[in-house]
């Protein structure tokens, strides 16, 4: 049986590509960043109805899953827009299953809720943050997009169980330190909580933050996908500008070659990032290996690549004019968000039965 993605996807993906190339432009982006405010895209995404797709109706959402939102990861990436705040949200959909009006004003505001698990470890593995007499206390290190958020969704250690709990940011008791990154285009803050008091929900946390670190995988990859995308669209498009000797440099044959090794990991990895959202959306058995796969592998490639691209463009590559260098710093915080490929590559060796 041959899977590829319907009508209707391929419709979405072309749809928000054009709806991007006009929102999201180069000149736009780094206003935006030499800003350091991201709120009119964010605003804009939302209004515009992209923050509702891949979550259900029920829930305010325009319907659709996770191969839905790797599409738009994908996307995101392939434009280098500020998705933080998007992608901790859409993390912390599956989360509030049973808190109905949570993810009803998640998807109606846009930026409100942000799951807070550290951006470099695989969500769930490490939960620092505990409860005591007066409430939650501890912190959670480089939470993607939490100074972007209103709410949090916070793992909570408690013995030897983990509980979700809801809690506002405009509490006293939260404090959100924001962190500077060399990838402009996310941001993270360290999130310091000092007898925060919240809303627990009745969910099981450890199944659903199994569930997220699949999504997250997913997710970043595809974010990872479009990245290489672009770099090999600017890097084919640079070699034949460029020329030496007379002649443009894409027609030498080492240029070829490592263009044509680009092109090789950019159908490789969209055929893994499609194949793990759809085998993650259907629940299949190997689900957890297609998604471990698909981060381990395809940010794995797209940093190397970012070296490749850099290489091929000379020293305008280096240059902060060029847009070069905002896509190989995403490529590389894309190698290690939410866990780096060793730790993916842990998670599969542990899954496969490798003797008898």
């Amino acid at each position: 049986m041959q899977w590829g993605l319907s009508e209707e996807q391929t419709d979405f993906q072309s749809i928000l590509r054009d709806w991007l190339a006009a929102r999201c432009s180069p000149r736009q982006l780094r206003d935006w960043l030499d800003a350091d405010d991201p709120e009119p895209f964010e605003q804009a995404f939302t209004e515009d109805g992209w923050f509702a797709v891949g979550s259900s109706e029920e829930i305010g959402g325009q319907g659709g899953g996770l191969v839905e939102l790797a599409l738009a990861a994908e996307e995101l990436g392939r434009r280098a827009a500020p998705s933080s705040a998007w992608l901790g949200s859409m993390l912390a959909v599956p989360c509030l299953a049973t808190t109905p009006d949570a993810a009803k004003a998640l998807i109606a505001d846009g930026v409100t809720t942000v799951l807070a698990v550290a951006a470099e470890s695989v969500p769930g593995a490490r939960v620092t943050t505990t409860q005591d007499g007066t409430g939650l206390v501890g912190s959670v290190a480089a939470v993607l997009g939490a100074d972007r958020a209103r709410r949090l969704l916070v793992p909570v250690r408690a013995e030897r169980d983990v509980h979700l709990v809801l809690l506002d940011c405009d509490s006293p008791q939260v404090e959100i330190r924001r962190r500077a990154l060399t990838d402009r285009t996310r941001t993270v803050a360290d999130v310091v909580l000092s007898g925060a008091v919240g809303t627990t929900l009745s969910v099981d946390a450890d199944a659903v933050l199994g569930e997220v670190a699949l999504r997250a995988a997913v997710l970043v990859a595809a974010d990872s996908l479009g990245v290489l995308e672009q770099m090999l669209d600017m890097t084919v498009e640079y070699s034949i500008q460029r020329r030496q000797f007379g002649v443009p440099i894409g027609s030498f044959q080492a240029v070829k070659h490592a263009a044509a090794e680009m092109l090789v990991q950019v159908e490789s990895a969209r055929s893994i990032v499609y194949l793990a959202a759809a085998s993650v959306d259907a629940g299949h058995p190997q689900a957890a290996l297609h998604a471990a796969a698909a981060k381990a592998q395809v940010t794995a490639k797209t940093a190397e690549a970012a070296d490749t691209a850099l290489t091929l463009h000379g020293a305008i590559g280096y240059t902060w004019e060029h847009d070069l260098q905002l896509y190989y710093k995403r490529a590389k915080l894309g190698r290690r968000l939410f866990g780096d490929p060793s730790a993916w590559n842990e998670r599969i060796a542990a899954a496969l039965r490798l003797v008898p």
